[in-house]
């Protein structure tokens, strides 16, 4: 069956704003994302554990770690190498001293693995929903 001229161009002109609308509902999520400073003062060093305290954190917020690479890091840990300060096998290791880290849905858990420096404190649980 033969189409009529301009059935084409109308269809083409409706996807188009369904489209635009489809890709802005699912971008939402990250135009909401907040960015938040790990630390007092804006900076991670240590006794940073407590830093999350009061905090609500959502998935796709961004952490911003600020240091001194040359005396620390930040390291993605599970909750293992968080509680006992121990680096896994394969964890993600930062160390540009303006690490930039997107949250995930979930707990997230981040230390630094110089010596004694989890031990003290240099390390954050995060809880994103």
């Amino acid at each position: 069956m033969a189409k009529g001229r301009g059935s084409a161009s109308w269809s083409a002109r409706a996807v188009v704003p369904l489209v635009l609308v489809s890709v802005l509902v699912l971008q939402a999520d990250y135009v909401r994302a907040a960015t938040y400073t790990v630390g007092e003062s804006n900076v991670w060093a240590f006794n940073a554990v407590g830093w999350p305290k009061g905090k609500h954190f959502k998935a796709n917020d961004v952490l911003v770690f600020n240091y001194n690479p040359r005396f620390h890091n930040v390291v993605a840990v599970d909750s293992a190498g968080y509680n006992n300060c121990k680096t896994p096998a394969r964890a993600r290791t930062y160390t540009s001293g303006k690490d930039r880290i997107t949250l995930s849905k979930g707990q997230n858990f981040f230390i630094c693995n110089f010596p004694g420096h989890c031990e003290s404190a240099m390390k954050i649980a995060v809880t994103a929903v």
